[in-house]
């Protein structure tokens, strides 16, 4: 388990499954988890916290962001959060949410983003924190990647992740999987071999050497290195459509990307 302090709140990160991390904030009296994949992990960092679990947050419903949701609920009486739009598929749901909702855990405010893409009733939770925010955005943005189009569109992606681009660049982002050197690997290989991914790609390799996530990282380092937000690149836009002799907009380049690393 591995801790990140930030002013108002502290993000623990576990490792479960074969790539999964799993999330608890910890804020005041409030203990969230966000996404919990299985139960088993998040009641012995509960234990070692000595603290009850308090709230659940699902980005959607796919199993290994809810697999844990009953269990913990029976042990904890915990409340599950979710999106409104998508309850139905969400095990345990208590409280519904969407867009611009805002949620308190104690005294922090975390507000609640709309991202479909990756599946239909995505959606992402912003802790407002003066010394940087955090993103809690399961599957729709990874380091140096963003998830699978499983329910949504290009377009419904690309909106959710220009979305994201327009928060704070000082955010940290914690997302559900560990795929950022895979993914470097793909973006040296087919769209950009710039110095700042040559950077991102030992960085990264040395923190997995070392046993250490690459996961959180920062909106910033994402929008100059992740080949899916580098359509936002005007220049990057226009020498990768002529390239590939492909229609000179954000969304047809990123389509070309989404679906050049579906087949990497």
């Amino acid at each position: 388990m591995w801790s990140y302090q930030h002013k108002a709140f502290t993000v623990y990160q576990i490792p479960a499954l074969a790539d999964n991390y799993l999330y608890l904030i910890e804020a005041g009296d409030a203990l969230a988890c966000v996404d919990p994949a299985e139960a088993a992990p998040i009641i012995k960092a509960c234990d070692e916290l000595n603290r009850p679990l308090t709230h659940i947050l699902n980005t959607h419903h796919h199993w290994d962001h809810t697999g844990g949701n009953l269990e913990l609920k029976e042990r904890f009486n915990c409340t599950i959060i979710g999106a409104a739009h998508d309850a139905a598929r969400i095990p345990g749901i208590d409280q519904k949410i969407g867009e611009g909702d805002v949620l308190k855990l104690d005294q922090v405010n975390v507000t609640v983003l709309d991202i479909p893409g990756h599946t239909s009733g995505h959606i992402a939770y912003v802790l407002k924190d003066d010394a940087g925010d955090a993103l809690f955005c399961g599957d729709t943005l990874f380091g140096a990647g963003c998830g699978r189009l499983f329910e949504g569109t290009p377009e419904q992606m690309w909106h959710s992740l220009k979305k994201l681009m327009q928060l704070d660049e000082r955010s940290r982002f914690y997302c559900a999987h560990e795929y950022t050197l895979n993914n470097l690997e793909f973006c040296f290989n087919k769209v950009s071999q710039s110095s700042d991914i040559k950077k991102y790609i030992d960085w990264s390799f040395t923190r997995i050497k070392d046993g250490k996530p690459t996961i959180p990282g920062t909106l910033k380092r994402e929008i100059r290195c992740n080949p899916m937000l580098l359509p936002a690149n005007g220049e990057f836009r226009r020498d990768y459509a002529a390239s590939h002799e492909i229609a000179d907009d954000a969304v047809s380049v990123f389509t070309h990307i989404r679906e050049a690393r579906n087949n990497w």
